[in-house]
C-alpha cells in the first residue's frame, strides 16, 4: 500500500528512467541514448504489472488494445513523425512492450515500421 503513494524511481539499474520520462514521444533524442540502458534493464521489467511499467517509465506513447484483453505501450525511442503529429505513422524506432490478460509484462521488443 506505501508503494503507491510513494514517487517513481530516478532510476532502474544502470536507466535513468527520469531522463526517459521526460522525453515524451522520443521527441528531445534523449531516449535513443538510453537504449542500451533499456536492454540492461530488461529483466527488471518483464513480470510487472501495466501500472507499475507506467509508474516507472510514464505514461506510453500510444496505448493499443490487443486480441484477448491483450494491450501494448508503445514508446517511441527517437525523433519522427509522432512529434508533430502523434496520429501519424511514424518510422521512427519504439519499443513495444505486451501485456498479457491480468497486465503482466509478457514480451517486450523494438521495430522501426510503422504501427
Amino acid at each position: 500500500m506505501l508503494t503507491a503513494c510513494s514517487a517513481p524511481p530516478d532510476k532502474l539499474g544502470k536507466l535513468d528512467v527520469k531522463k526517459w520520462r521526460q522525453d515524451r514521444g522520443g521527441c528531445k533524442g534523449d531516449r535513443v541514448s538510453l537504449i542500451s540502458d533499456l536492454k540492461a534493464e530488461q529483466k527488471q521489467l518483464l513480470g510487472k504489472f501495466a501500472d507499475d511499467i507506467g509508474k516507472i517509465l510514464g505514461r506510453p506513447d500510444i496505448h493499443q488494445l490487443g486480441e484477448r484483453n491483450t494491450k501494448f505501450y508503445i514508446y517511441f525511442l527517437e525523433k519522427g513523425a509522432q512529434c508533430e503529429d502523434i496520429t501519424k505513422k511514424s518510422d521512427a524506432r519504439k519499443v513495444i512492450l505486451k501485456f498479457n490478460a491480468i497486465g503482466l509484462m509478457s514480451e517486450i521488443t523494438y521495430q522501426s515500421r510503422p504501427l
